[in-house]
């Protein structure tokens, strides 16, 4: 006999105002209406006017002390004290309560097909509808109630996820930003195409990556190529005059750069000396024309100077061969001596300071040559052991590239072969799998037509039912003979059909087997399935013939027919209390197939 459910509680716990008017699937009345919130009435309390409330409604009313009834005001009935609510001065009306709850109902949510009483609405459907329309708690959009865990999983753009490669939770939104920062993000080399290497170890795979190209080392001084890491040295020695002749140009301009340092060029400074040489013999000529010109008689020279004046300034005097006249005493001539003189010492010593200072010159020049020229031997001689070490790096590289590709080719060996071990690995992990599972299927495989299923962890496995993530299992398979009908159980934990979430589905499924030729269709046995009690008291039996026009009998075009059987099989209540059905958290279902006629 079912158990009475018992009814909601009375009390004044309800936390709800009353059921909406949509609900009712029948005519409305006044009197099962709240004259507070003008619903359905829940818990219903009466006041001492006489009036009803729903008992949220009344407990809200008088929470900030007594009220006026605002029934009573709108009916124009009020009268003091009786029309004054205020705690203490209402009781529940249960025999409204019970006509309230008696009430046929329907669900008020788009697609829902439930129907029943307000009784069964608050206690079993409401809050609990499928096609409920909530507000998601992360985004706010509103969704169904059966589409919760969908949109939370897929749709919610605010959704929380684990990234696949570090495991590390970030919002939906923020997916793009964390896979620029994730350190376990898949990368590809763009040298060997090799792909999966995680952000945190792509630097320390390019150091090594034979195939990631790389600057030349030369790009210092000019060489603007990038060559792939294993055939570096091959472009430095196939490029090894154009390196050294821009390391020749780079250094002849470091040259020109320290040149620009001194106050004139050295091709200025060759041109200045050579015409200071030449200025320097010149004033030396003219030094040595003026000394012999100083040294003779004084007369001479100032009868050179007469001379000289008067073909210049003067008119003709008389020819050269009239006698001079004697001059009339000594001291004139004294006088013309000596302001003859003094003008070739002053004219000698100006041209000595100039000589003085253009062979200062000169000797200034020559230093800053030969520094010029210290120099550039300096830079030669750098030139020339670069060109060494150059030759030195290229023969060592060149033995080193020649040992690298020998490495290569065996690493390449080494690794076709270990491609190829996994691969018969795989194939044998592969082969082994099917193996096992073969063996526990001809194991759990019986010919006589009877069959005990063992189901262990079955509270975990209701729960999976339960929540969707498992509703039905399979069996192994069983046979009436060796060569007879092939055969397996399939079983609800939370019911299907007519006894979803009420009791446990069993049914029965004829499967496609290798003798199916040879057999008899339609599959007319009687079948019997039991649920055993462990302390082999009172099993839960239940039996069938099968209806030889259904296709769930004929004989099998696919891998397995149609279930058929008991979706009433067993209560959940049953299995819920204590009970002799399930020991060490273990079932066992048993069927038998009746082998009359075969």
């Amino acid at each position: 006999m079912a158990t009475q459910e018992p009814s909601p509680p009375s009390s004044m716990e309800s936390n709800k105002p009353g059921f909406p008017k949509k609900i009712l699937g029948n005519k409305l009345e006044d009197k099962h209406l709240c004259n507070c919130c003008h619903n359905i009435l829940r818990r219903p309390f009466q006041a001492q006017c006489g009036h009803r409330f729903c008992s949220y409604c009344f407990n809200r009313t008088v929470s900030n002390g007594p009220q006026k009834c605002s029934a009573c005001i709108k009916e124009d009935i009020f009268e003091d004290p009786t029309s004054i609510l205020k705690q203490g001065c209402a009781f529940p009306d249960n025999a409204v309560r019970r006509e309230v709850e008696h009430l046929s109902a329907v669900c008020i949510n788009e697609s829902c097909t439930w129907k029943g009483s307000i009784k069964d609405y608050e206690m079993n459907h409401e809050g609990k509808c499928e096609f409920m329309i909530i507000p998601c708690p992360s985004c706010k959009e509103r969704i169904r109630f059966n589409e919760q865990e969908r949109h939370n999983e897929r749709e919610c753009p605010e959704r929380t996820l684990n990234c696949k490669y570090c495991k590390e939770p970030f919002h939906f939104k923020n997916i793009k930003a964390h896979d620029e920062i994730c350190p376990k993000y898949p990368m590809i080399c763009e040298g060997c195409a090799k792909k999966k290497i995680p952000r945190e170890k792509y630097v320390d795979h390019i150091k090594f990556c034979s195939k990631f190209r790389t600057p030349c080392r030369f790009h210092v001084v000019g060489c603007d190529m990038s060559v792939e890491k294993e055939k570096i040295h091959d472009h430095e020695r196939a490029f090894a005059y154009e390196h050294l002749n821009l390391l020749l140009h780079y250094i002849m301009g470091m040259k020109v750069s320290m040149e620009g340092l001194q106050p004139q060029g050295l091709e200025v400074a060759g041109h200045k000396l050579v015409e200071l040489q030449q200025s320097l013999r010149e004033l030396e000529a003219r030094v040595s024309q003026l000394s012999t010109t100083s040294s003779g008689p004084p007369v001479q020279g100032a009868a050179a100077a007469s001379s000289s004046s008067s073909s210049s300034s003067g008119p003709p005097g008389p020819p050269a061969s009239a006698p001079l006249p004697p001059p009339p005493t000594l001291a004139p001539t004294l006088s013309v001596s000596t302001s003859f003189t003094p003008l070739p010492s002053s004219v000698g010593a100006a041209l000595e300071l100039q000589l003085h200072s253009e062979k200062t010159k000169v000797v200034e020049l020559g230093r800053r040559c030969t520094e010029l020229e210290v120099k550039s031997g300096t830079f030669e001689n750098v030139v020339c052991v670069l060109n060494r070490e150059v030759e030195r790096f290229a023969t060592t590289m060149e033995a080193s590239n020649r040992q690298h590709k020998l490495d290569q080719d065996k690493i390449e060996a080494l690794t076709n072969k270990v491609r190829q071990l996994e691969r018969t690995v795989g194939l044998k992990d592969l082969t082994v799998a099917e193996m096992e599972g073969r063996l526990r299927e001809m194991s759990a495989t019986t010919f006589d037509g009877v069959f005990v299923w063992r189901i262990s962890d079955f509270a975990k496995k209701r729960q999976d039912a339960v929540a969707g993530r498992a509703p039905a299992m399979f069996s192994p398979a069983f046979y009436t003979s060796k060569y007879g009908y092939k055969m397996c159980l399939r079983i609800y934990l939370n019911g299907d059909g007519t006894g979803r979430g009420s009791h446990l589905s069993l049914f029965f499924v004829v499967m496609r087997g290798l003798s199916d030729a040879l057999l008899k269709w339609p599959f007319n046995q009687k079948v019997t399935l039991m649920l055993l009690d462990q302390s082999n008291r009172e099993h839960i039996i239940d039996a069938f013939r099968p209806d030889v026009t259904s296709s769930s009998f004929q004989r099998p075009v696919s891998e397995m027919n149609i279930a058929s059987g008991c979706p009433l099989f067993c209560p959940l209540s049953k299995l819920d209390a204590k009970n002799s059905y399930i020991r060490d958290d273990t079932i066992f279902i048993k069927a038998i197939v009746d082998l009359t006629g075969l």
